[in-house]
């Protein structure tokens, strides 16, 4: 299945069901009390919002090898966390708003794990029900203010630096090794798959979960391949995950 959160003149703001006639909508939302209704919306009738408002997004860094390299670090030993705030999620044709405070902001393609339950000191083994699904993300960061902070939490939190979607994709399987792809104005800027990914997704979710409690709804950000670059106003950035879906975001001052 394929879950999207929608804005349409039938039922506002409302979680839904990607089907070959449109989106059915469902009451409730993926986590609790989730049920389809009778009514099928068209695509041209509906909006489409960033699929889920996580309570946190917590981001991998340096989780591919070839990108720990580009930006001369060798691969961690242990995953590497940092957080982004939800303020700075944006859903599909949202802008990325560039801050004043930069002269560098750069796009970074990454696979997003959405979790689906209450989740804390989960073993390796047994992740696999407490993830709902997964979905494409964008993890903006303004990589003059990262190396000038010494620290990531200004540089990869500006509102409008986590774009999400376009949809979770309840049956994805990231050892599967789909390709991950970033364009910026069709030019192809990252490319590799979710096999290359340093900590799998399981040892992603076991270690944060002995660090943090996840709620339903909350987002991992698994790392980004080698490739990111800059992005200027007026630039379209696409995020393709293979099986996902595509992520389109316009870039625009302030």
């Amino acid at each position: 299945m394929k879950i999207v959160r929608v804005d349409t003149p039938v039922d506002d703001i409302t979680y839904g069901a990607v089907e070959p006639e449109g989106i059915r909508l469902y009451r409730g939302t993926p986590f609790v009390a989730w049920e389809p209704t009778e009514t099928v919306v068209a695509w041209n009738d509906a909006k489409l919002l960033a699929p889920v408002i996580p309570t946190k997004v917590i981001a991998v860094g340096q989780n591919y090898e070839d990108h720990a390299s580009e930006m001369g670090n060798d691969v961690p030993e242990a995953p590497i966390l940092f957080l982004k705030p939800p303020t700075s999620v944006i859903g599909p044709l949202q802008a990325i708003r560039l801050p004043d405070q930069s002269n560098e902001v750069h796009h970074e393609a990454e696979l997003a794990v959405v979790i689906g339950r209450v989740t804390r000191n989960v073993a390796i083994e047994d992740v696999g029900p407490q993830i709902l699904g997964y979905t494409a993300a964008n993890d903006v960061t303004a990589r003059d203010l990262q190396l000038a902070d010494g620290q990531w939490t200004r540089a990869k939190g500006f509102d409008s630096f986590c774009p999400l979607g376009p949809a979770i994709d309840t049956d994805f399987d990231p050892q599967e090794g789909q390709s991950i792809v970033a364009r910026v104005n069709d030019d192809t800027r990252q490319s590799a798959t979710t096999a290359e990914l340093v900590f799998g997704v399981g040892e992603l979710v076991s270690f944060i979960s002995s660090v943090m409690t996840l709620l339903p709804g909350d987002v991992i950000l698994t790392g980004t391949p080698a490739g990111v670059g800059p992005i200027v106003p007026g630039d379209r950035v696409e995020v393709e995950i293979e099986g996902i879906g595509v992520l389109v975001n316009p870039v625009v001052a302030g």
